[in-house]
């Protein structure tokens, strides 16, 4: 059943509501040599393959976000110096939102549900980027939500409150649905995250939803299964797909910077639920993947956000993969 606040509650929502949303609508500082937004739309969906698995990125859009929420444990001078060093704005992040579409045998798996039309107008465009790769809704069999943040699943359910996707399987990390649902959970955080608890359980709520929930390893479909990578949130789940000796992992949230998180493992963000955490995961992640030649895809990576860990002494890189036509 949905929360409904009641009138006190939908007040104070609304006071602080600009204080949340309004700083990420403004737009990012242009940096030397950044590229300006084009007169007409990107492509906004990418194909590739890994082994026998055919992958699809799908954009669900953007936003843009103060730079002070990022390496708050660092002294912002450095990071806004390491920022301009890579021609981005020191004061205004730029997000995109790159979700992976897994097609391996009969399973046809999403990884998460973008934010819909609840959050902000920038987002909420994956239903309309999913029918211009020819993907249909019908067609998903697997529904996979690496957390509950705003933009990973309040696009779970229509205007209707139903089911974007009711005849798929909807699977969530069982830390990570115990965290949301706990009782009394929107009371205990801060004010500026009460929007976010209760657009979590709302969504986890949704008509039609089923949940599996996920432990480490959980076993999604035949060569896709779940990895533990908490830290962004306390049950994050990362996705990972294997095929013919190849792998491919789509990080969700464990890291959300492709410069940053890379020369920096150490630093960690205001948005982390436990900053230490998510380092130890992040660390591992980057040590996982530049070892065993795990290409990565960031969710809020440069569309899309797909590349490989080159480890580079004491640090790491983000190498973007090479885009390929059709042979």
């Amino acid at each position: 059943m949905l929360i409904k606040p009641n009138r006190r509650d939908i007040l104070r929502l609304a006071a602080m509501a600009p204080a949340f949303a309004l700083p990420a609508l403004s737009l990012a500082t242009p940096a030397r040599a950044q590229l300006g937004a084009p007169g007409i739309d990107n492509p906004a969906h990418f194909h590739f393959t890994i082994g026998a698995a055919k992958i699809t990125i799908l954009s669900d859009g953007f936003f843009s976000m103060p730079t002070s929420g990022l390496g708050v444990n660092a002294d912002p001078k450095e990071v806004q110096s390491l920022l301009e060093q890579h021609y981005l704005s020191p004061t205004e992040g730029y997000s995109h939102t790159n979700h992976m579409y897994v097609e391996l045998g009969e399973a046809k798996v999403l990884v998460d549900v973008g934010s819909g039309t609840r959050w902000l107008p920038t987002a909420g465009r994956l239903l309309a980027n999913m029918e211009a790769a020819g993907i249909s809704p019908d067609a998903i069999t697997h529904v996979v939500i690496t957390h509950a943040h705003p933009d990973h699943i309040w696009g779970i359910r229509d205007e209707f409150d139903e089911a974007i996707f009711p005849q798929a399987e909807y699977i969530i990390g069982e830390t990570e649905h115990s965290y949301w649902t706990q009782d009394g959970l929107v009371d205990k955080v801060a004010p500026e995250a009460q929007q976010f608890v209760l657009g979590a359980v709302n969504s986890i709520a949704a008509e039609g939803v089923e949940w599996t929930l996920a432990a480490e390893g959980h076993e999604v479909a035949p060569g896709i299964r779940l990895i533990s990578t908490p830290g962004h949130t306390p049950g994050h789940m990362s996705l990972v797909v294997e095929s013919e000796g190849k792998q491919v992992m789509a990080l969700g949230d464990s890291m959300s910077h492709a410069v940053l998180n890379f020369a920096h493992p150490e630093w960690f963000n205001g948005f982390d639920s436990d900053g230490a955490q998510t380092v130890a995961t992040r660390q591992s992640l980057l040590d996982m993947a530049a070892a065993d030649k795990i290409a990565v895809l960031g969710y809020h990576f440069p569309f899309p956000g797909v590349g490989h860990v080159l480890k580079a002494g004491e640090t790491y890189e983000f190498l973007p993969a090479l885009w390929q036509f059709q042979g």
